[in-house]
């Protein structure tokens, strides 16, 4: 969906940015896939400055939180483009904030058990496909609509 004006190549790169954060905070449901697949712990190699940033510093991801929200996403200065993309990132944090404090709450009456690592595959892979597909779309121009997530964005961006 392209509408809302014709979208630039720093605004595309800016909009797909925002979503290495939600990419960062998966790869703790990744562990046992890098666990049973060593091999794919290269795919890490790219991503190790912005860990270092994000894991870090305490609070880090709190204030980027609200760095990103106040300053991108209520900007109204900054295209809608770039403010919906990083929204949509802001949210699919907070849905894998909420998978963790699950998984934190359920963890002692699953245990480390076969229905735990595959939960945590699949929200891992989940988000990687997410991520993945929102880039793309991003660096295409067009937004990237998943649907229960995007029309939370709507009304939050307008």
């Amino acid at each position: 969906m392209t509408w809302r004006g014709a979208n630039t190549v720093p605004d595309r790169i800016f909009a797909a940015l925002p979503y290495l954060l939600p990419l960062v905070y998966s790869i703790g449901f990744g562990r046992y896939l890098f666990n049973q697949f060593p091999a794919t712990q290269v795919l890490l190699v790219p991503l190790a400055p912005v860990i270092q940033i994000v894991m870090g510093f305490p609070f880090a991801s709190l204030i980027i939180f609200f760095l990103l929200l106040f300053l991108v996403v209520r900007n109204e200065n900054i295209s809608h483009f770039i403010r919906f993309n990083t929204m949509q990132a802001i949210l699919l944090d907070i849905v894998l904030f909420l998978c963790q404090l699950i998984f934190g709450l359920l963890g002692g009456a699953l245990g480390d058990g076969l229905i735990v690592e595959t939960l945590s595959n699949v929200i891992f892979l989940g988000t990687l496909a997410i991520v993945g597909y929102s880039v793309v779309q991003s660096l295409m121009g067009r937004y990237a609509e998943i649907p229960t997530l995007s029309e939370a964005v709507h009304m939050q961006v307008r």
